[in-house]
């Protein structure tokens, strides 16, 4: 399983303090929504140069994370 730890940083003092790679401002929620919009890990990867494959990985274990430690609201 990736180690979502090493490649997602929370700063405040970067986007707002959304969830990001590390060293890049590139938000989680993007690759989310580019996985959602249909994207490969491999397209993610040419349209954003300063991801990885790992990174990519890395966003969807800080996700799955987030549902297995966080309260869910029901959407509405």
């Amino acid at each position: 399983m990736t180690n979502w730890q090493e490649r997602i940083s929370i700063n405040p003092n970067v986007c707002h303090g959304k969830a990001c790679i590390k060293g890049t401002r590139i938000m989680v929620s993007v690759v989310l929504d580019n996985l959602a919009d249909g994207l490969t890990f491999e397209e993610i990867v040419t349209d954003y140069p300063p991801l990885t494959l790992e990174d990519v990985k890395a966003a969807i274990a800080y996700a799955a994370e987030l549902t297995r430690e966080e309260e869910l609201l029901p959407l509405r």
